[in-house]
């Protein structure tokens, strides 16, 4: 417990030394921001040992005190979306090689932590092999619940790609948040967030808002303003936003389950019942094999 407080206290007590290397991230990799600006951490005590890096598809913005993302940024397209429905999954999670390697968490990190190992820019968001490669980064990770991390959590990832195939594209920052002096930390190292958040923008319709929902397994969650999110997280997910767009909450939709096909979408006649039997037993035989394995690892 002392230990976990210590490292809340770190966190509470950080100074703004990491100011440079936001700006920095900005100029690596713009395109994956609105307006070409990063989030704008408002809380300076978040700032200490901060790393922007940039990947393929996402960006992230590290942080040496928490050995997490303070937050990750997408834009999602209809056109990215539907390239990475078509990519199979593949968990290959590592750590992350750029920044200080005491700054960084290891995968050893969460054996055997009781949480899960949750992306802030989904895998399934990610259009290539490659790219879906890179999300499993580390530096994009954070711990999560489990029950929250494959149920509540999984639906608005799912919720938010679906949205941004309806509206065209989405700018879409994701993140944890650290509440309170007690922080838990898991092998003393990793902070656990007490809840994460998913901004989201549309920049045809001029809107925004954001998913907040506790880590934990009540799935519990709400919709915000990015002004409320940023009283709540120390972040102004689109600093070049309006006042007026910030305060307003857009309508976001219902987090639910989803299946790889359109709700609704008829099975082709030559798939009969046998092939589609074979094809669910395959894939919960592939999800148990991954579950077992995030459960020893």
């Amino acid at each position: 417990m002392r230990a976990r407080r210590l490292i809340a206290a770190a966190l509470v007590l950080a100074t703004s030394s990491g100011a440079a290397a936001i700006g920095e991230g900005a100029a690596t990799c713009p395109a994956l921001y609105l307006d070409g600006s990063p989030p704008a951490l408002t809380n300076a005590k978040l700032s200490a040992r901060t790393l922007p890096l940039c990947f393929d598809a996402y960006a992230v913005l590290h942080s040496g005190v928490s050995r997490t993302p303070l937050y990750a940024a997408e834009h999602l397209t209809r056109a990215s979306v539907a390239a990475a429905r078509r990519v199979d999954r593949e968990d290959a999670f590592h750590d992350e090689d750029r920044g200080p390697s005491d700054e960084r968490a290891r995968v050893e990190d969460y054996i055997r932590s009781g949480y899960d190992r949750g992306h802030m820019a989904p895998a399934g968001d990610m259009p290539t092999a490659e790219a879906q490669a890179q999300s499993f980064s580390l530096a994009n990770i954070v711990p999560q619940n489990r029950t929250f991390n494959r149920g509540l959590w999984s639906a608005i990832e799912e919720s938010v790609r679906r949205l941004a195939s309806q509206r065209g594209e989405l700018y879409v920052i994701t993140g944890p948040v650290f509440e309170g002096d007690s922080v838990e930390a898991i092998k003393g190292r990793v902070l656990v967030p007490t809840q994460i958040f998913k901004a989201v923008y549309d920049p045809k319709r001029g809107e925004a808002g954001a998913y907040l929902a506790p880590n934990r397994a009540d799935g519990a969650w709400r919709a915000v303003s990015l002004k409320t999110l940023n009283a709540v997280a120390g972040l102004d997910a689109f600093p070049t936003l309006p006042d007026r767009v910030k305060a307003t909450v857009m309508d976001l939709p219902e987090p639910r389950e989803f299946s790889r096909g359109e709700p609704g979408e008829a099975r082709r006649p030559e798939e009969g019942w046998q092939s589609w039997l074979k094809s669910e037993l395959f894939r919960a035989l592939r999800r148990a094999l991954r579950d077992a394995l995030r459960s020893i690892f």
